[in-house]
């Protein structure tokens, strides 16, 4: 036990260590930019866009939270022209987040309607992208989807995006020999 000579003491000495922790604790999270808006312009591929803000060059934007089929694997097509029906050319609010390593702005796309990653995994359009550790923010949206039967989940056998770019590189290099094993079910198809 403190002698009660010792309690004032350490009760000082505790309060000056929350003095100067404070600053450390209360550090503001980082400021989030401000919302950009633009109307979309281009539709590359079911989760990559390009957005025009106004009076100024449109931009490459990746959405977050999502992975599309690529455009030459099984069901990439439809998963564009899905994008297209639901952005091209409507006018959009965008959260960046992040940049990628191929440069593109990696944010939440919205029309006035609702966040369009959302809407392609809620359609059967997209996967939630998955970590090491998680199978992503949009899990329950996407198996919502695959009990549905929608989009892409219609039919068993389709590879994961990162898996088809694993086995066969990037859709230009691709081919349609990739095309036809991107067909080919998988285990993680049965997921």
């Amino acid at each position: 036990m403190l002698s009660t000579r010792a309690r004032p003491l350490l009760t000082a000495a505790l309060a000056a260590l929350a003095l100067l922790c404070t600053p450390a604790l209360a550090q503001k999270k980082r400021a989030e930019p401000a919302p950009v808006s633009g109307v979309v312009t281009r539709i590359v591929d079911g989760d990559t866009l390009w957005v025009a803000p106004a009076g100024q060059p449109p931009f490459a934007v990746r959405l977050r939270d999502i992975d599309a089929p690529e455009i030459c694997q099984p069901h990439g097509p439809e998963a564009r022209a899905a994008l297209e029906e639901y952005a091209l050319g409507q006018a959009v609010t965008i959260r960046i987040v992040a940049r990628d390593t191929h440069g593109r702005a990696v944010a939440r796309v919205a029309t006035a309607e609702r966040d369009l990653g959302v809407r392609m995994v809620e359609e059967g359009h997209a996967w939630s992208v998955r970590t090491k550790f998680d199978r992503g923010p949009l899990v329950k949206q996407e198996r919502q989807a695959r009990a549905l039967g929608r989009g892409l989940h219609t039919t068993a056998g389709h590879v994961y995006p990162w898996d088809f770019r694993r086995r066969n590189g990037p859709c230009s290099t691709a081919g349609p020999a990739a095309a036809a094993t991107a067909a080919t079910p998988t285990a993680a198809a049965a997921r």
